[in-house]
């Protein structure tokens, strides 16, 4: 009875839909919470928190820890992701990596130009960045849904596409969305980091290692002005991604153990299994290991509490006034039109200047409905726009509403568009094909 009741649970955290789903889950829970009960969602959220002794005390409350602690985690894995694609995925090359870096600049650029018609000058001028995010679990979570329309080099150029996205989204949070920098405390930052990248070219591979001097270059850059969250991107960068043991001398020591084992009539027991298991792991990377043990924390848990705690709107008294508020109109047509026309146009445009072929031999209307999904912005567009507007309930609450009816219209239309596109034939990379490596390790991310 225990292993029907578990087998399913197990089955659905094995797709690459379920974080999408467990994160779309945890929004409507939070919508639904701060629309039933205000005082207790502000209550929760807020509630003060203290850690420290004597002189050294830090002050911050549930959502601080979960925006500046939690968040943390999730860049360490995107650090990670980068990393990983860098040197030995879809970007360790200048083809493979021009096309979705092209058309993520395009996605970049237009929505945020969109917004910033709507909101020229004024506080609502700082909300620039909210539109230019990809929300990469939901993205791929629809995709996978229409696997069978939607040709599997597509699938790993939004993936690709998305990892430049958040390059884009780091590099605007440490530059623009920081407070006013202390030199003291960045050069503390810049000098743990250094110290993290020479371990990282060392091969370095203990976690007690990176765990410690991660927590330091967290707190250097929290106290430097950079937003915090930055550290766990660099600290995913540091993390030696090459494996410390040729694989071949490993699988020698195992055969040689093997075959001792058999010539001396020995019982494999605990001890031996575990042997085998210890030298095993040495065949992966730091980088692989991590990767594969921080996914599930971050996919399952960190991504779908974020949401809990920040995707509630109060709906109460808001009028058709609100949703024409320029903040909501520049984020929610920022991520419904103006994500599809950068993507969408830059891709073309590099694809018939010659830069690179069309991923996976696509038509046009799939490309099309794959840019449109490329307009869910969810997880990062929520942690933008909470930098943005840090004080102001009233603007935070509009970019809220823009970026959930501009994701949910982006992410439905782009489903009827890829909907009436054609099935694929085995050939064109369908289910039937080897998934990509690229989509299977980044899509949780």
């Amino acid at each position: 009875m225990f292993e029907a009741l578990v087998r399913p649970i197990q089955r659905f955290f094995k797709l690459e839909a379920a974080s999408g789903v467990l994160l779309l889950a945890s929004a409507v829970a939070s919508l639904i919470w701060a629309n039933t009960s205000a005082a207790t969602f502000e209550r929760v959220f807020g509630l003060p928190l203290q850690i420290g002794a004597g002189t050294f005390n830090f002050e911050f409350t549930v959502r601080e820890l979960v925006n500046d602690g939690l968040m943390t985690l999730f860049f360490f894995v995107v650090g990670m992701e980068i990393k990983r694609e860098l040197v030995l995925g879809e970007l360790q090359t200048f083809g493979r990596a021009a096309l979705p870096a092209v058309a993520a600049l395009g996605g970049m650029l237009v929505p945020a130009g969109i917004y910033l018609a709507f909101n020229p000058s004024g506080a609502a001028h700082h909300g620039w960045g909210i539109p230019m995010a990809t929300d990469i679990a939901f993205s791929i979570g629809v995709l996978t849904l229409l696997r069978r329309r939607v040709p599997q080099g597509l699938v790993v150029f939004l993936t690709a596409l998305a990892i430049f996205d958040d390059i884009g989204g780091i590099l605007v949070i440490a530059l623009f969305y920081g407070h006013r920098l202390h030199g003291l405390w960045l050069a503390s930052a810049g000098a743990t980091a250094a110290l993290l990248f020479v371990a990282g070219q060392r091969s370095v591979k203990h976690g007690a290692f990176y765990l410690i001097f991660g927590a330091l270059l967290w707190y250097c850059v929290h106290q430097s002005g950079i937003h915090a969250t930055i550290s766990g991107v660099v600290l995913g960068l540091a993390v030696p991604g090459r494996v410390p043991h040729a694989p071949r001398d490993v699988v020698r020591e195992l055969t040689s153990h093997a075959q001792r084992l058999m010539q001396e009539g020995e019982t494999v027991d605990a001890d031996a299994i575990s042997m085998i298991r210890d030298r095993l792991e040495q065949l992966a990377s730091p980088l692989a290991r991590f990767v594969q043990r921080m996914h599930p924390l971050v996919a399952f848990c960190v991504m779908p509490v974020f949401a809990l705690a920040n995707s509630g709107v109060p709906l109460r008294g808001m009028t058709a006034e609100h949703l024409q508020a320029s903040v909501t109109l520049g984020t929610g047509l920022g991520l419904l039109i103006g994500k599809v026309i950068g993507i969408f146009t830059f891709t073309i445009v590099a694809v018939w200047a010659r830069l690179a072929p069309m991923p996976g031999g696509a038509s046009a209307a799939k490309l099309l409905g794959t840019a449109q999904v490329g307009g869910i912005g969810f997880t990062v567009a929520l942690f933008i726009a909470a930098l943005a507007f840090p004080d102001d309930a009233q603007l935070l609450a509009e970019a809220k509403l823009g970026i959930i009816v501009g994701s949910v219209a982006a992410g439905a239309i782009g489903a009827m568009i890829l909907r009436a596109t054609p099935e694929l034939r085995p050939y064109e990379g369908g289910p039937q094909s080897q998934p990509s490596s690229t989509h299977s390790s980044v899509a949780s991310a």
